[in-house]
């Protein structure tokens, strides 16, 4: 089976990844963030897009993710695993933690949400009770316990319209509402999936306590780019590990 895996916030290129080739996808929704990179990882074929460019210039809100799914379904590929970097809101998701989580919640607006518009077909509805394949969810928390990396099993994700972080206030109503973590890109890539019919699942890399959990403390974007490189490291060693399943 084919693995994509869609680069966020301090994933902008996959090290270690021997690129075979990169490919222009056109699409009937616009350009994809990037050129799809084919390369071989730790001895196994992956497509690699990163979600945000290659310079980190497109923000959460104006990422195409219409054309970034439809680009990955177009070349073949059957899973797909999306990186990103999130917020933490309860106590089991503090920095550098690894999340593989099982819901999420939308709070984005004004974002394309779907590939079905009017005349394009019939009104199609999907079945969206469990937004992440539980099949690769299950292979992703294998993988980390094999390579060592402890990662929370579950959580709520909640999606924010970005690209300014989130107040005090917003954060203390998701928590009310059961997230326990906060990003700007799981909505409408899930969807999206799902309605192009590929597996998908998340792994969050935990870059910082969400506004206001720490003492009321603020963000520092500092300590969010010295949790990154150590969470992306661990993200490396998960997909080592999980890159001989999904491609067998």
């Amino acid at each position: 089976m084919s693995l994509a895996i869609i680069g966020g916030t301090g994933l902008t290129a996959l090290e270690g990844l021997e690129i075979t080739r990169r490919e222009v996808v056109r699409t009937p929704f616009g350009e994809p963030s990037t050129p799809l990179i084919h390369g071989r990882f730790r001895g196994y074929d992956v497509t690699f897009l990163a979600r945000h460019g290659y310079g980190h210039n497109i923000p959460p809100h104006q990422v195409n993710y219409r054309a970034n799914i439809w680009a990955l379904r177009h070349v073949g590929v059957q899973q797909v695993l999306a990186v990103a970097a999130v917020g933490g809101i309860t106590e089991a998701y503090g920095p550098r933690k690894i999340a593989i989580p099982d819901q999420i919640i939308d709070y984005t607006h004004s974002r394309t949400m779907t590939f079905f518009e009017q005349d394009v077909g019939p009104v199609t509805h999907i079945d969206f009770t469990y937004p992440y394949d539980a099949e690769l969810r299950a292979w992703l928390l294998r993988a980390a316990a094999e390579a060592g990396v402890e990662a929370v099993d579950g959580g709520t994700y909640g999606a924010t319209q970005g690209p300014r972080l989130e107040t005090a206030a917003e954060i203390q109503r998701m928590r009310r509402d059961g997230c326990d973590l906060v990003g700007m890109t799981g909505m409408p890539e899930a969807a999206l999936a799902r309605e192009a019919e590929l597996p998908y699942a998340h792994c969050a890399v935990v870059a910082n306590w969400a506004a206001g959990i720490e003492d009321g403390g603020t963000v520092s974007m500092e300590e969010i780019r010295e949790h990154l490189t150590y969470g992306m490291e661990s993200v490396r060693k998960i997909i080592a590990s999980l890159a001989p399943r999904v491609t067998a």
